[in-house]
């Protein structure tokens, strides 16, 4: 059971008629992500420790999907790099600089989506590339669909949240520096977080 699938799974008494559940074939359009609304975010661990969140606050993004057939759906995301914030401003500028995202020379991010595979229940597998620092690199997306609803200035949404993993070792962001009790200072493995709302086009 997905998400362009779901049935009505409420029990009722024998003799009453089955209620059927929403049309969501209906989510079938193209969609633009409200980025007030969304957050895509990362962790990195730190000094082996303890974890650093961070998230970038300024992004664009659209969805097709196909209510369907969910193969047919796509994705594509455009972040600003500079827009990065993880709640230090030294640390911040840290990570705008040539030892990390470099971003006067690499301002954008961006991910296009290859694939889409409906698991089971809300659960979906997205695929695609993940362009970062002149490399582009595949990127899996686990994602779960959070509903559908119409909001009170008629906007239709849709929600999902998703999390990824990428070694940021595979797009050059190697700087780090050795602790004196063993292990480096920034993990190479990144976790990438997700949440999405996006606005139904007419």
């Amino acid at each position: 059971m997905g998400i362009f699938s779901r049935k009505n799974t409420t029990p009722s008494a024998p003799a009453a008629p089955a209620v059927a559940g929403p049309d969501l074939t209906a989510l079938t359009g193209d969609y633009v992500i409200d980025p007030a609304h969304s957050t895509l975010g990362f962790v990195a661990r730190h000094a082996m420790v303890t974890n650093v969140k961070g998230g970038f606050g300024d992004f664009t993004g659209t969805l097709h999907l196909d209510g369907a057939e969910p193969a047919k759906s796509t994705a594509a995301l455009d972040v600003r790099v500079e827009s990065i914030d993880t709640g230090n401003a030294d640390r911040d500028t840290h990570l705008k600089s040539a030892d990390f995202f470099k971003t006067d020379e690499f301002p954008t991010m961006t991910f296009r989506s290859t694939g889409v595979e409906a698991l089971g229940g809300e659960e979906y597998r997205v695929t695609g590339e993940l362009s970062l620092l002149g490399v582009t690199k595949p990127l899996t997306i686990d994602l779960e669909f959070n509903g559908f609803a119409k909001d009170p200035f008629g906007n239709e949404r849709v929600g999902f949240t998703g999390k990824a993993e990428i070694l940021r070792s595979e797009f050059g962001l190697t700087w780090n520096a050795a602790l004196e009790t063993g292990g480096v200072l920034i993990s190479d493995k990144v976790k990438l977080t997700f949440d999405v709302s996006a606005i139904k086009q007419a």
